[in-house]
């Protein structure tokens, strides 16, 4: 009954919601076009390691200071 219900539900759905645009990303699977160095690696991982760890960094530095709100 159930697998009855799922193909008139996947026959009826794209009627009831007219006319879509399917979006499709462009993926390309081949080697980067353009050589990136040592010095832009270092920059692009620390910018990504502060943006993940600074926020907590600065919870824990200061977790007294939330404890003592009142």
């Amino acid at each position: 009954m159930s697998s009855l219900l799922r193909t008139i539900a996947n026959r009826v759905a794209p009627v009831l919601r007219g006319h879509t645009v399917i979006q499709r990303a462009n993926l390309y699977a081949g080697p980067a076009k353009e050589k990136i160095g040592t010095v832009e690696t270092i920059i692009g991982l620390s910018f990504f390691s502060m943006a993940i760890l600074g926020p907590s960094g600065w919870i824990l530095a200061h977790l007294e200071d939330y404890k003592n709100k009142e």
